[in-house]
């Protein structure tokens, strides 16, 4: 069984270690040791990384008592080795870790939020609160964290019999725990069962910053950043603040009113070219219709070529003015035709027999009802041939 030097002394960073076994499994070796500074992923906790003898350890797990060091290259069993933690990654674990019982603490404490859930991954902490609480609340609950972690008060590590445990005033706890059961307390604040790392003292957590929350079954869900991710994610959102600032020509503070009336002049922007595309179209399809095609009955076959599949839409509309004839809309782009076929409101005609034809024709596909259909195909150089081609076939049908 290997020793869990962690578990008493989170801050020791290396030790000299003998590798008890190593197997080889999908390309991977798995690497047990006599004892080892390395945390294995449980309870929420993401595993340490680091080096065993200066191979590369990615990932650490524990199962039936065992825990193994996942490693790209094998040791050799009864060597000794220097294990050695990537303490920036134990570290940020670390501070996720307890500012996550910290803000459960909070919301608890303060308006009896309990968390029934924890998230943690290399870019996201979450936990999951059982009540909704306002933004003032969270704000609330963020400061009180972070006065508790500003208080640098001492962090301990007790091994309790589960009757005993049951006794002290947890924030939870879970009477199915049976034996002996290991307590992580924050003097004067959080007290609950955990097997994770955290740092003896609240201060080296740094900070704790609510970035977001929303609803999560009957509850929200709050995301957040302690430590260094908290002032690498400060940072971040602060640069981006000061570019959109400085192209606004406002103050970091007015960057919000901003972008309101930015949004609004885009929104009117948009109804004026609309309108003026509109207009546009409607003198497109008017000089169309004039150049209109003739079925044998004498019917308009109204031939209206576009360069946007966005303009159809609007054009159907339009057609329907053509009460007595048959428009065919076409959309040339870049890698995709699209086309419609509208028949006026008095004319007796199918839709459907003639988009047949462009389907046919341009190897597309589409469809749709009597009076109005839609369909597309991949872009062709000939377009103007087939087309050409389809519109001579509509002329000739009944």
């Amino acid at each position: 069984m290997t020793e869990k030097l962690y578990e008493n002394n989170v801050l020791l960073k290396n030790c000299s270690c003998t590798v008890l076994a190593c197997q080889e499994k999908e390309g991977r070796y798995l690497v047990e040791l006599d004892r080892t500074v390395f945390f294995p992923e449980g309870g929420g906790q993401l595993s340490d990384r680091g080096t065993l003898g200066g191979v590369s350890v990615e990932y650490v797990y524990e199962a039936d008592g065992r825990i193994f060091h996942v490693c790209g290259q094998p040791l050799p069993a009864g060597s000794t080795v220097e294990a050695a933690l990537d303490w920036q990654v134990r570290l940020d674990r670390m501070q996720q870790h307890l500012g996550e019982h910290l803000l459960s603490y909070a919301c608890w404490k303060l308006f009896g939020a309990n968390n029934v859930g924890f998230h943690m991954s290399e870019d996201l902490v979450a936990i999951d609160l059982d009540k909704e609480l306002t933004a003032e609340e969270l704000l609330q609950a963020e400061l009180l964290t972070n006065e508790i972690i500003w208080d640098n008060r001492p962090v301990t590590i007790n091994y309790l019999d589960s009757e005993e445990a049951a006794k002290l005033p947890m924030r939870k706890f879970n009477s199915k725990l049976k034996g002996l059961l290991r307590i992580v307390a924050v003097e004067g604040a959080d007290c609950c069962t955990c097997c994770g790392t955290h740092p003896p003292y609240t201060g080296m957590v740094g900070l704790v910053k609510v970035i977001r929350s929303d609803k999560h079954k009957q509850g929200i869900r709050v995301e957040f950043a302690c430590g260094r991710r908290a002032l690498l994610d400060a940072d971040s959102k602060n640069s981006v603040l000061l570019q959109t600032a400085a192209e606004l020509s406002v103050k970091p503070v007015q960057v919000y009113d901003g972008v309101m009336r930015l949004k609004e002049d885009m929104a009117q922007l948009r109804e004026t070219v609309k309108n003026k595309t509109l207009q546009l179209l409607r003198q497109e399809l008017q000089q169309a219709a004039g150049q209109a095609l003739r079925k044998t009955d004498g019917t308009p076959i109204i031939k209206m070529v576009t360069d946007d599949s966005k303009h159809i839409k609007p054009l159907l509309t339009l057609a329907g003015g053509y009460t007595d004839s048959l428009s065919v809309i076409f959309a040339v782009q870049r890698e995709r035709l699209a086309y419609a076929v509208a028949a006026g409101h008095d004319l007796q005609a199918d839709c459907r027999v003639y988009i047949k034809v462009l389907n046919e024709v341009f190897n597309g596909r589409g469809g749709g009802k009597v009076d109005c259909t839609q369909g597309g195909a991949d872009f062709c150089a000939d377009w103007q041939e087939r087309l050409q081609q389809a519109l001579q076939a509509m002329q000739k049908l009944q």
